[in-house]
């Protein structure tokens, strides 16, 4: 690899205003989806647009209060389009590849060295003068487009595989319909029930944050809503807490596999069911479920807790906007229907089938993600 040079050489700052106030699209940059159709619609559409940014095709955004986390892109989605005065806009010199320069201010080297010389500053907002002492590698233009394109071919393999378990998670949906009908209407008339009817306990964990003491030190696990993810109960990033404070944690409410979790706090209405062997206690963001198994299958009920009726009730149901909370009698409420428990068993043996397809598209995803990430502390690191 080539030695470093000076971002600051190959980049320059482009301030055109929208001075005539034109009709050009209006962009935000996400770290996500990048370069995007701006949130706000109809409200931006009607302001005075004219002090806003234009940044022609191929040309760089960002908010400098939001690359911390990686919202910067470069702008392949019109001739011009316009972006919030707040946002730095620059150019690229010929030298510079912008997708190489793109993965460059993706990689972890690059977000770490933001967040080091942003922090203390007003919201930590990265300057532009700032970006441009930043030291790049930078490979004739020929070794750059061939970087890109081993990256832009593991992001297609990473991207494939995500379509795939999305895929697969539809096919699930599709099934509960087809053999149970849309639960807002209940066309097959399934006796009709709620979740407090259906649960003889509804307890969340404790309303304080515990000290993490580590796994290392003999700590138990300590689960929130962060910890569901993709339909499994994550503990990488999980807490680990005293012997003590884990007692009083199950004194409180005491998880056992085979019951139902469903988030109250933050990001509500997601259910999952417990399918480990693992022992460890919640959090208040979390409730715990425990049901009559005799009447109900486990998958069934997290299926019929996640799907859009069940979710939209729980969405009306939770209170507050900065610290939404769906309290335990308002969850109780959640209308459901129960079919026979032989269909669901049914279902369940369908989805376990699905499931089995996920865990092998899931291993190759974790492969190509773990490639992708090799390569770019190959590259950048």
């Amino acid at each position: 690899m080539s030695a470093k040079v000076r971002l600051g050489d190959y980049i320059q700052e482009y301030s055109v205003r929208n001075k005539g106030n034109e009709n050009i699209p209006v962009f935000s940059v996400t770290n996500t989806q990048g370069f995007c159709q701006d949130y706000f619609g109809k409200e931006v559409a009607s302001k005075d647009k004219s002090t806003y940014k234009i940044v022609p095709r191929g040309y760089f955004a960002y908010n400098p209060s939001r690359i911390n986390v990686g919202s910067i892109d470069w702008q392949r989605n019109e001739n011009r389009v316009i972006v919030s005065p707040l946002y730095n806009v620059f150019a690229v010199s010929p030298q510079l590849n912008q997708q190489y320069l793109y993965y460059y201010l993706k990689s972890d080297y690059a977000l770490q060295r933001i967040r080091t010389v942003a922090r203390g500053s007003v919201r930590d907002n990265l300057k532009f003068e700032m970006l441009c002492e930043f030291p790049i590698y930078l490979p004739d233009l020929s070794k750059q487009k061939e970087i890109v394109w081993i990256l832009d071919q593991a992001k297609r393999i990473i991207s494939l595989r995500t379509s795939q378990i999305q895929l697969l998670d539809n096919l699930i949906k599709a099934r509960f319909v087809e053999m149970f009908g849309d639960p807002a209407t209940n066309p097959i008339h399934w006796d009709e029930t709620t979740v407090g009817k259906e649960c003889c306990y509804i307890k969340d964990g404790p309303h304080k944050s515990l000290p993490d003491i580590g796994k290392e030190n003999g700590g138990h696990p300590f689960i929130s809503v962060r910890n569901i993810v993709n339909h499994v109960i994550d503990f990488t990033t999980a807490r680990y807490i005293s012997d003590e404070d884990y007692k009083e944690a199950r004194k409180k409410c005491c998880p056992e596999k085979g019951d139902m979790l469903y988030s109250k706090g933050g990001t509500t209405g997601i259910a999952k069911l417990i399918d480990v062997d693992i022992e460890f206690a919640n959090w208040v963001h979390l409730a715990v479920l425990k049901f009559d198994k005799e009447k109900l299958n486990g998958l069934f009920f997290e299926n019929m807790l996640n799907c859009d009726y069940c979710y939209d009730q729980s969405q009306k149901l939770t209170k507050g906007i900065a610290n939404r909370d769906l309290v335990l009698s308002a969850m109780a409420q959640i209308k459901m229907y129960r079919p026979p428990k032989s269909l669901q068993d049914e279902f369940a043996t369908f989805v376990q089938q699905v499931d089995k397809s996920k865990i092998v598209v899931q291993k190759a995803l974790d492969k190509a993600q773990l490639l992708f990430d090799g390569l770019m502390q190959k590259y950048f690191g």
